[in-house]
C-alpha cells in the first residue's frame, strides 16, 4: 500500500475535455504542483454526493489559499459518469474529476474495496491525501462510513 514519502505510480486517467474523452497522466495532474487529490468509492453515491465532493467543492478557495495548486477527485468510474457527476456538484473550475475506469490506479495503490456484495464490483477507498510533485506528503484513508479523516475540513487543518 501507498505511504507517505513514496512517490505516486505511473497512470493514466481519463478526463472530458472540449472534445471529449482525453487521456491525463500522473505527470499531467501532479508534476511540479501541490495537489488535494480524493477517492471516492462511487460517483452519485450518498456519502460521495452529500459531504465529501461538496466538502472539497466549497472549501476551494481556502486549499488554494495555503498553498494548495489544484484539487482532484478519482473515482473508479468512467469518464462519463465523473464528467455528468462533475456537473451535477458544480465543481467546473474548482476540482478536476478524474475517471480510474478500471482501478488501475486504485489498485497500483494498493486502496481498493470490494463493494461486489453490494453491486458495485471493486472500487476505490475513500481517502485524500496531499501530493507534491508527484510525492505523498499525507494520507488519509477513511476507516469506517463518513469523511471525518478524508474530508476536506481534515485537509485543511493539516495544512
Amino acid at each position: 500500500m501507498i505511504k507517505v514519502g513514496d512517490r505516486l505510480p505511473n497512470a493514466t486517467f481519463t478526463v472530458m475535455g472540449e472534445g471529449g474523452p482525453q487521456p491525463k497522466t500522473t505527470d499531467d495532474v501532479f508534476k511540479g504542483k501541490k495537489v488535494a487529490l480524493f477517492a471516492v468509492p462511487g460517483a452519485f453515491t450518498p456519502t460521495c454526493s452529500a459531504a465529501h465532493l461538496p466538502g472539497f467543492r466549497d472549501n476551494a478557495e481556502a486549499l488554494k489559499a495555503k498553498g494548495i495548486d489544484s484539487i482532484a477527485c478519482v473515482a473508479v468510474n468512467d469518464v462519463f459518469v465523473m464528467n455528468a457527476w462533475g456537473k451535477d456538484q458544480n465543481v467546473t473550475g474548482k476540482v478536476d474529476m478524474l475517471a480510474d475506469g478500471s482501478g488501475k490506479f486504485a489498485d497500483a495503490l494498493g486502496l481498493t474495496v470490494d463493494l461486489n456484495e453490494r453491486g458495485l464490483g471493486v472500487r476505490s477507498k475513500r481517502y485524500s491525501m496531499l501530493v507534491d510533485d508527484g510525492v505523498v506528503k499525507s494520507l488519509n484513508i477513511e476507516p469506517g462510513p463518513g469523511t471525518e479523516v478524508s474530508g476536506a475540513e481534515a485537509m485543511l487543518k493539516q495544512l
